[in-house]
């Protein structure tokens, strides 16, 4: 008998890439898979990528969780803290979502809204000291998907004093996919493809969550719609504090990540390459007219921005190796 994980928030875009990495993962046996509205519905007609997976959604309470090793709370921001609570110590936690992302309760407040929850130990194992720290606890709060793209990015150059903690300007485009699965008249096909459109312009979300995880002060983030269905696109700029070659830093901080790929100079990430993946793929260079550092990150915001992510986690809390059930190869075309 494996390990065994229930989802929580399975008929979600997030949660269905967490079924569908549990049903190819070796240790993991899931045992349970909920939803709210959809509860009674069978996997398979919510998710038709997943035809061949027997199960079907039971209502989202603790009672229906208790009896898994791990659960995943893939739930709206704001819905996993009263769950959580009721799940047993025992019981190991991975949130997708937001509730334990923050350690400021003001700034919960101020981007979220509700009351704070409280603070869980951050999910990036490229951090330094991340995979000991994950590894060593029960409650782990998944990284956002433009932070995860964001921070991977950024957060080397900081911590080697290369890049200017007070000065970072990042344009980031989304899949569609980011927004969640429920309908949504911006998101309509007709409304997306053809198009680009800025949202959350000065005020996203992920913000103080980078911040908290880069070190960075200042950081100006303007997030735009993609008309596709998933993937992070991210050029991050910062005015330089030191000489050091950037792609020496990078290299050198992901020398041991098997998931983050600095590309051969010249090559630039897109999203394509990291499709189903749970990889990010980072350039950097200085601007030749402003001198400002650029590195670009690409990655599968429900991949390495989400479910995959998630998984990684998981799989440190539970003793395996990081990788064990996911690809660091996209799929194409």
């Amino acid at each position: 008998m494996g390990i065994r994980v229930a989802v929580a928030g399975a008929s979600g875009y997030a949660g269905g890439e967490l079924l569908r990495l549990i049903a190819g993962h070796p240790e993991f046996e899931l045992v349970a898979a909920t939803a709210h509205s959809q509860a009674g519905t069978p996997v398979a007609r919510v998710h038709p990528q997943l035809t061949g997976l027997d199960l079907p959604l039971a209502a989202t309470d603790a009672a229906t969780l208790s009896d898994a090793d791990l659960v995943f709370l893939a739930l709206p921001h704001g819905q996993s803290a009263a769950l959580a609570d009721q799940l047993p110590a025992g019981v190991r936690v991975v949130d997708l979502g937001a509730d334990f992302r923050l350690a400021d309760a003001a700034l919960w407040q101020r981007y979220y809204g509700g009351p704070h929850a409280g603070t869980w130990t951050y999910g990036l194992p490229e951090l330094p000291g991340g995979r000991e720290r994950i590894a060593a606890s029960t409650r782990v709060a998944n990284t956002g998907c433009y932070a995860a793209a964001i921070t991977l990015a950024l957060a080397p150059l900081i911590a080697a004093g290369l890049a200017d903690p007070a000065d970072v300007v990042v344009v980031a485009a989304s899949g569609t996919s980011g927004a969640g699965r429920a309908a949504k008249a911006h998101l309509l096909g007709s409304e997306v493809m053809g198009d680009l459109s800025p949202y959350k312009v000065g005020a996203h979300q992920h913000v103080p969550e980078i911040k908290q995880a880069t070190g960075a002060t200042s950081l100006s983030l303007t997030p735009v719609l993609a008309p596709m269905p998933r993937g992070i696109l991210a050029t991050v700029t910062a005015r330089p504090a030191g000489t050091a070659d950037p792609r020496e830093v990078l290299a050198a901080a992901y020398a041991d990540a098997p998931f983050v790929h600095l590309l051969p100079e010249g090559a630039w990430p897109h999203t394509a390459a990291t499709a189903g993946s749970n990889s990010c793929h980072l350039q950097a260079t200085l601007d030749a007219d402003s001198g400002r550092l650029i590195v670009v990150s690409a990655l599968d915001n429900l991949g390495k921005g989400a479910a995959g992510q998630a998984v990684q986690c998981a799989n440190l809390m539970t003793g395996l190796p990081e990788t064990t059930g996911l690809s660091v190869y996209g799929v194409a075309p």
